[in-house]
């Protein structure tokens, strides 16, 4: 059965977890389908936004309890490969050259914690609910942790990182996990208004800003001063910034503005 779907709609690229039944819970197979999804929406220049979403009452449930289960009986290389998976999946959702939505319908526990972290704009609704639920089970939120963190900030995640308490989308919100907490009757409109807003801005300044974000969230030194002189100098000469300019400066839309 399916585990996943991946839609192309113009665009914008859903990546649909598609395994109710099962809260979404992730294994190997599914951590390579998403891997794989990602990169593809990641490598189509067409493709200008991504949505990671979820049927049913959960986003995702982690980590499939056969699928521990079965690694814990493997030894230790087997357990490193294994791991590196979940680890080389964050990282193609954290650094795709795309912004990503999570659109959280429900609850999200373990990894599916790490999947919401990875988004660049996360959206829940009330009956979302969080859990870094990893210690409960004498285990930690190790290849999640540094999207987490960077998420939550090093004095939430030392508590729930420890704690592995249940914890709702209010908290959530003011956490950082959720950019948004919306009803669950408007969570579409939602999502499609900042598809929309996305649509309307540059698709190489939107990948250079995310790239950015990145670049600068370290100590301040004279090489990111640098850095940061050359990444906008570069991005001045490029055609998409001179359309960009000579649009506001026309009153016209640029040729890439593709909001409605």
């Amino acid at each position: 059965m399916a585990k996943l779907e991946l839609v192309k709609d113009g665009a914008v690229a859903r990546v649909r977890l598609t395994n109710p039944d099962l809260h979404n819970a992730f294994d190997d197979g599914l951590i390579a389908d998403l891997t794989q999804a990602f990169g593809n929406a990641g490598g189509d220049d067409a493709i200008r936004v991504v949505v990671l979403e979820a049927e049913g009452k959960s986003f995702s449930a982690g980590a499939d309890l056969n699928w521990m289960k079965r690694v814990a009986t493997y030894g230790l290389d087997e357990n490193i490969e294994d791991a590196r998976g979940l680890a080389g999946m964050l990282k193609t959702i954290n650094f795709l050259p795309k912004p990503v939505i999570g659109r959280v319908q429900g609850a999200a526990f373990g990894g599916g914690v790490g999947l919401v972290a990875c988004c660049d704009i996360a959206i829940g609704t009330p009956r979302a609910s969080f859990s870094l639920s990893e210690v409960k089970l004498g285990l930690i939120p190790s290849a999640i942790s540094p999207y987490v963190v960077a998420a939550i900030g090093q004095r939430a995640a030392r508590r729930y990182f420890t704690t592995g308490e249940r914890f709702d989308a209010a908290t959530a919100h003011k956490l950082g996990l959720l950019h948004d907490v919306v009803e669950e009757a408007v969570l579409d409109d939602t999502v499609e208004g900042l598809i929309n807003t996305i649509l309307g801005v540059g698709p190489k300044a939107a990948a250079a800003a995310k790239d950015l974000v990145f670049a600068v969230d370290r100590p301040l030194t004279d090489d990111i001063v640098e850095d940061t002189a050359q990444r906008i100098a570069r991005l001045r000469a490029t055609p998409e910034a001179q359309e960009g300019l000579g649009a506001f400066l026309e009153k016209r839309r640029a040729f890439w503005n593709k909001s409605v």
